[in-house]
Formats: structure tokens, sequence, C-alpha cells
């Protein structure tokens, strides 16, 4: 519903003032004056942009912006702030805020920001029409050509890439926004978080570019011998610092019958360190109390293969519907903080080595995933 905008505010006078401001500027205003309200009218209307209070009773702004974006993370959330609580505002654009203005709010200076979210908008939506397109034109040509298999997973991974490129692009412009914001009040810190966000995505786009690199190349396999347990080792003892530091009991549980086999160590080794580090982001995004967050590497012997390798958690754990796209291409769980590449790679390896791969998971309780290689390997 385009020209339509939420306002949340449990003060009676802003909103009508802020109702007349906006109605001039030519939007459809709806209103709540408090966070439970305005998410039940979200639900209900899906506006594209909510302008809300951070300070509110019940649900504040910010926990408020969490539950929208949770909705739809597309909807863009300009957040009023007073002068004293810049720094949760400036926290605010972290979780993917569009803007803040301050009180006393200054027409003006709203017209910038609903521009801003507007020009966000737009630009999201020549993306995705873009996406339609190329996708419309692979499904055409796939019913002509030969290659039609191959122009569709083009496709496809163009519109994943597009989806990874977009979180990236919102991240680093967050961290230009607190940037400005730094330089604009001479504040150091300001300057320091903007800087940090900026080159956290900068770290993202070069990972990114390097697991494209890696996916799109013929996997070469360096079959040698070596024992099963010898990578699920090295894993356990790579991460066991990073599991202590966010309060992760690690364990490791290592087959004592299981025979030397013939696959690629170092590639099995990545494999085992991106399950085991997605089951900690797990733990650690998990903020439920009440039980201790336990991560378990296990080898095992089973009928038919060399060897089954187990990563389970007890965090959060998968819904069928999420659980039924883990392997599929850019998908993932993490928001703007992830690209889904890396399961994609996981999946390609196992494939190459003649295995399997699969997830056991259920919601709230906790995930397992499951790799199993042949006894022989040629």
């Amino acid at each position: 519903m385009e020209k339509t905008i939420l306002l949340v505010d449990d003060e009676a006078g802003i909103r009508k003032v802020l109702s007349i401001s906006l109605s001039d500027m030519g939007y459809t205003v709806l209103t709540a004056e408090n966070g439970r309200e305005a998410l039940e009218i979200f639900k209900k209307v899906n506006p594209p942009i909510v302008l809300t209070d951070i300070k509110m009773p019940e649900i504040d702004g910010i926990e408020l912006l969490r539950l929208i974006k949770q909705e739809n993370r597309e909807t863009e959330v300009i957040m009023i702030t007073g002068h004293g609580d810049i720094d949760v505002a400036i926290q605010s654009v972290k979780y993917e805020a569009t803007d803040f203005v301050t009180k006393p709010i200054n027409d003006e200076v709203l017209e910038i920001a609903l521009q801003r979210a507007n020009e966000r908008i737009a630009m999201r939506q020549q993306i995705d029409q873009y996406t339609q397109n190329l996708e419309q034109l692979v499904s055409d040509k796939s019913r002509k050509l030969v290659e039609a298999e191959r122009m569709a997973a083009v496709g496809q991974t163009v519109a994943g890439l597009s989806h990874a490129i977009k979180n990236i692009a919102g991240g680093l412009k967050g961290g230009a926004f607190v940037l400005e914001k730094g330089i604009e009040l001479n504040n150091k810190k300001y300057l320091m978080q903007g800087w940090e966000m900026i080159k956290g995505n900068v770290d993202k786009i070069t990972h990114l570019s390097l697991d494209l690199l890696n996916y799109t190349k013929t996997t070469e396999i360096n079959y040698q011998p070596c024992h099963p347990n010898k990578p699920a080792q090295e894993v356990f003892n790579l991460m066991t610092l990073r599991a202590k530091q966010n309060g992760i009991g690690l364990k490791c549980q290592l087959c004592p019958d299981l025979k030397e086999l013939n696959f690629d160590p170092e590639l099995i080794h990545r494999c085992l360190l991106n399950l085991v580090s997605n089951a900690l982001d797990a733990c650690v995004e998990n903020h439920s109390g009440g039980k201790n967050k336990e991560v378990q590497i296990i080898t095992a012997t089973t009928d038919g293969w060399g060897v089954e390798y187990r990563v389970t958690d007890n965090c959060c754990g998968m819904d069928e519907e999420i659980k039924a796209k883990v392997f599929q291409e850019f998908f993932t769980t993490k928001g703007a903080q992830g690209t889904g590449i890396g399961l994609m790679i996981t999946k390609k390896i196992i494939d190459d080595h003649g295995g399997v791969i699969e997830v056991e998971s259920k919601k709230g309780i906790g995930s397992k995933f499951v790799i199993r290689l042949p006894k022989t390997l040629v």
C-alpha cells in the first residue's frame, strides 16, 4: 500500500500534530498509541513505512522495530527520539532502522527521512522487477533452448545473489549513516561505530566473493588415506575457544572403531567447520534462558557407510518450512549477517565425495546435521 504510513507514539498531541504534517505531505496516516496496537495494525495493513517513538510503555520502539522486521524485513522504519536517546537511536540503525529524527520534529528533517525511505523502497522495487523479469526470461528460454536448465540455475543464482548483496548494501548504508552522524556531530564514538560497521560489511563482500569462486569452480578432490576422526578433532580444537567465550559447551565424541578411509581431509574439515560454526551461531542467537547451550561433534559407524559425522546443538532449531530450504541456493536464517552460501558449498563437497548430508531439527529443541561418506572412494 503506497503512500501509507503507520505513526506510533504514546503522546496524543504528537500523534495529532504529526498526522497533520504527514497528511499535508500526501500520506494516508494510520496511528497507534503503543507498540502492541501498532503491531496489530501492521499485521493487518503491512504499511511500507513506520514512524515510531523509541520510549513507549510495554513494547518500546526498539522491540517494535525488531518485531516488524521479523514480519517484513523490507519495511522502512524511522525512529523518533529525544536528544538524550541519541545512543539508542544509533543502536537502532544496527537493527536495520532506516533513519531517526529527534524531537522536536522539524518538518524538513522529517521530509528528508521519508524521502530516504521512499528511495529505498523504489530501489528495492526496481531490483525485484529486474529479478522477476530475469526469472521470466529464463523460464521462457527454458521451453525453447537445450540450455534451459543451466539458464534457470543462473536465474536462481542471480536472484539469490541479489538478495545477499542487498543485505550487505543495507549494512554499508547503515555504517555510512552512523559515520555521517559522527562527522556532523564531531563525535569520535559514532565515527568508530560507523567505521566498524563498514569494515564488517566489506569483509562480508570479500568472503562472499571467495565463496562464490569456490562454489562455481569445479571441485578437485584430493583423495588421500586419512582417519575419519582427524578432521573432526581438528575442528573441535579450532572452535573450542570460541565456544568457551560464548558460554557454549562444545563436546567431541570420537568413535574408536573407525578405519582409515580415502577422502579429501581438507574439504571434509571445511564442511565440519561450517556446520559447527552454524551451530555455535544458533546458540549465540538463542536468547531463551533455562538450559545450558551445547554443541556436539560425533563420529560413528553406520551400516553401508565408511563414517557418519554428526553435528548437533540444543538451541533454537528449525520448523519444517525452513528445514526444507537449508540446502537451497542463498537461503539463510541469519538475515543481514549471512549469505546462505555455506551450506551450498558443504552439500556440493559431500555430493562430489559420493556421500549424503541430512538434517533433523525441531523448533525450540535443536538441530542435528548428519554427513555420511562411502567406505571406498575411487
